[in-house]
């Protein structure tokens, strides 16, 4: 109860909410009662038809293109216009693709270049948008979506776990420079069960599985429960980043 009156009218803005964490991220402040922006850059099928799923409202489907800054004053604007101060920021938009650690040539300067424009300066975009109306709310919060590839340097390819790690250093640095108006904190997830990696091969996913102490991996829901915990249950937490990951660090 505790948790749904502090999610209660709270507006909330989520970019990259098309995809599978965000998406998961929409559904559950939205059970809570919270107003949810359903930021999209390319996916505005798929979030509509999120937008049209969640419960309460009023909810909105806007365009978050957090690579183009005038775009996202643009949306914050309209999130001011439509809705109010929006109260927090869930900044999961991100973007990769596979390519082994090893083959350095195939991780051409377009996508080294597209992965930083969109993972880490996205995150400043966003946050430089919001900032004023999230330093109006009273108790703003800022969640940035990293990754455990941050620390382990494993993951989809070497300018992505870069990029983690510049994630987890921007939410210790924009603590600092926003507080105490503001709370910034990285919610560190492993491989997330998404519609996008269940379309993988399965033994590769097994095999990921298998380097947790859980033995599985984690699920949408579970990163979004994170989300909740670190916007509404710990309000002296701050510069902190808190790892969804089934212990894979220690496996």
């Amino acid at each position: 109860m505790s948790i749904m009156h502090g999610a209660r009218d709270k507006i909330v803005v989520v970019t990259g909410a098309a995809g599978g964490i965000g998406n998961a991220i929409c559904r559950t402040f939205a059970s809570l009662g919270s107003h949810v922006v359903v930021g999209y850059n390319t996916s505005k099928e798929n979030a509509e038809a999120l937008l049209l799923q969640l419960e309460n409202g009023p909810h909105l489907a806007l365009k978050a293109p957090v690579d183009n800054s005038a775009g996202m004053n643009e949306l914050a604007e309209s999130v001011k216009r439509e809705l109010g101060n929006a109260d927090i920021l869930i900044n999961a938009a991100g973007t990769t693709r596979f390519v082994e650690h090893s083959d350095l040539k195939s991780l051409d300067d377009e996508l080294i270049d597209q992965i930083f424009r969109v993972n880490v300066r996205g995150v400043i975009s966003a946050t430089r948008a919001f900032q004023h109306q999230l330093s109006q709310s009273g108790n703003g919060v800022i969640v940035n979506i990293s990754s455990i590839a941050a620390v382990t340097g494993m993951g989809s390819n070497i300018a992505y776990c870069a990029s983690k790690a510049a994630v987890d250093n921007l939410t210790k640095s924009l603590a600092r420079a926003l507080a105490p108006a503001i709370r910034v904190v990285s919610v560190s997830p492993g491989l997330v069960d998404t519609e996008f990696v269940r379309g993988l091969d399965q033994n590769w996913r097994d095999q990921q599985a298998s380097r947790t102490l859980q033995k599985r991996l984690a699920t949408p829901k579970e990163v979004a429960d994170a989300v909740i915990a670190a916007t509404l249950l710990l309000p002296f937490t701050t510069g902190a980043v808190i790892p969804v990951d089934g212990g894979r660090q220690l496996a």
